[in-house]
């Protein structure tokens, strides 16, 4: 060959290498998982270019099955979506899986499919939210996932983590602004990439997501809800408990299919005698004690159906929120229903006096910290219960190490504490206008059980038609950095402001820490100076 022929092919095959090179596809975003079921579960994955979607995956390491999917763009530049549904899978079960796109392979992963709810297993599930991207802190997300969750579970509980974590809740505030497309790779998957490729997601959008269309590109969430707002909310169940994903999002909210939706899932899961537990997650928060600003209506009326749930079936309901970047839990007063704040796992944190509060009587707890919630859900057949469990990384001033700073477990079944009795009504030096109430101790036939709250009413009526005063109190009050119920121990009660020369009537009835209620106490009477 002449030696310019050779130079022509030798420039030609550089040519191709470098074509070849520039197409090969890259694994941008590592495999996640999506809407597992006991026999079936979505892998994703993203690449830089290249149509094919194969996972193979199987009982051991060696795998041995492989399944096609399909690809989609994320109309933005080459890159490509792909989204594998396995089918056919055992029941909790772990199994091993790996993604392939054309040459393209990516490391061996393992993820457990969920049990039945006849199985009466037990598992957990996190939660943590607003882990939008924070300059003064990059790394903070990156840091709850990694030194946080996975580190946590590796600690305190034995063998892999896809047996010790059933999947991630997340109400809303993935990214700073969900139209951005770099912000999905760069804030969201890939500092947890590690958790996510073995453990499935399930978040609901905030109003950072901006309805963007890469949050409903990325994330292929049950299709359940209402049809013409498919992925806005759904339902998913694992094991005993009920998932619930609402949209509190402005053009969302006020939507009356959702409402009506809701109603129509909890109407049919108060005949279902599978489900013991209900946990639903939306973005905003009907109170907050960090930033009243946050607050919706539109959650107060998903409080209002889940209180009247749990109170008609007997099975208690927890609502997850984010948005106001701090940690809260509190409890509704009638009702076996927990309020819990989760964030913030990554977003700048809301300080004590930065914004206009409140000091709720719900919340007994709320913590100017970074973080993530555990949540231990007993499948137990006769007994199941679950505790939550806040896990915090502290903040800039205060730093911790999942630290376990609150915890609360209720059971299903009702573990009432002894009616106390009401014993005196006294009149400080100033008579009529200050009353000091007192009660016996407090009672309890359950192990552990200690006196969480007291409920005091006083009524001018024996049958307490008309309340005089009506005051809830709970063992502990953290707000604004000090417990506000500090050595109170809940059995008595000063009255102020009553009438004068009238007669009044008086009872009280107490709680444990597990949301039992005792009934009222014997009914007493005082009567106030002129």
């Amino acid at each position: 060959m002449k030696l310019r022929h050779k130079l022509l092919f030798l420039t030609h095959f550089i040519v191709l290498l470098g074509t070849a090179q520039k197409t090969k596809p890259e694994i941008i975003i590592k495999p996640y998982l999506q809407d597992a079921t006991p026999s079936s579960i979505i892998v994703k994955w993203e690449t830089s270019t290249g149509e094919e979607s194969v996972v193979e995956y199987g009982l051991t390491a060696k795998l041995g099955k492989k399944t096609k999917g399909i690809s989609y763009d994320i109309n933005f530049s080459e890159s490509r979506i792909h989204e594998v549904k396995l089918t056919d899978l055992k029941r909790f079960t772990p199994y091993y899986y790996r993604v392939i796109t054309g040459n393209v392979k990516s490391e061996v992963y393992q993820f457990k499919t969920p049990p039945f709810a006849s199985d009466n297993k037990s598992f957990n599930i996190v939660a943590m939210s607003d882990m939008q991207y924070d300059s003064s802190e990059p790394e903070k997300f990156s840091e709850v996932v990694n030194q946080g969750v996975l580190e946590y579970i590796k600690k305190e509980y034995n063998g892999t983590l896809p047996n010790n974590l059933a999947m991630v809740m997340i109400p809303g505030d993935l990214v700073v602004t969900g139209s951005k497309y770099y912000q999905w790779k760069e804030h969201f998957f890939n500092p947890a990439e590690k958790l996510f490729a073995e453990v499935p997601l399930y978040p609901v959008p905030g109003n950072h997501e901006r309805n963007s269309i890469f949050y409903f590109k990325y994330f292929s969430l049950p299709e359940n809800g209402t049809a013409a707002y498919a992925e806005h909310w759904w339902y998913k169940d694992y094991g005993n408990t009920r998932i619930l994903g609402l949209d509190s999002n402005d053009g969302y909210r006020n939507l009356n299919e959702q409402l009506e939706w809701l109603q129509k899932v909890l109407d049919e899961t108060a005949k279902n005698d599978d489900i013991d537990f209900v946990f639903a997650q939306m973005h905003h928060p009907h109170k907050s004690e960090l930033w009243i600003p946050g607050e919706e209506d539109f959650s107060g009326k998903v409080v209002a159906k889940l209180e009247k749930f749990s109170t008609k079936t007997g099975k208690p309901s927890i609502h997850f929120f984010g948005h106001t970047h701090g940690y809260s839990r509190g409890q509704s007063k009638e009702h076996k229903h927990l309020w819990v704040n989760v964030a913030s796992a990554g977003g700048a944190i809301d300080n004590w006096g930065e914004f206009e509060g409140r000091d709720y009587d719900e919340f007994t707890v709320t913590q100017d910290e970074y973080g993530f919630v555990m949540i231990e859900v007993d499948g137990s057949e006769d007994d199941p219960k679950f505790t939550l469990k806040r896990i915090s990384r502290g903040n800039t001033i205060k730093p911790r190490n999942n630290e376990q700073t609150d915890s609360i477990t209720v059971w299903k079944k009702d573990r009432r504490p002894a009616a106390p009795k009401a014993l005196t009504a006294q009149a400080n030096t100033d008579g009529y206008k200050n009353i000091v109430l007192k009660a016996g101790a407090f009672s309890s036939s359950f192990d552990n059980a200690f006196h969480a709250a007291s409920h005091w009413q006083v009524s001018e009526s024996p049958n307490f038609e008309k309340l005089a005063y009506d005051s809830w109190k709970q063992f502990e009050n953290w707000y604004y950095k000090e417990n506000r119920q500090k050595d109170d121990d809940l059995t008595d009660e000063k009255i102020k402001r009553l009438n004068p020369n009238a007669t009044y009537y008086w009872r009280v009835r107490y709680r444990d820490q597990n949301l039992n209620w005792s009934n009222w106490s014997n009914v007493e009477k005082f009567k106030t100076e002129k």
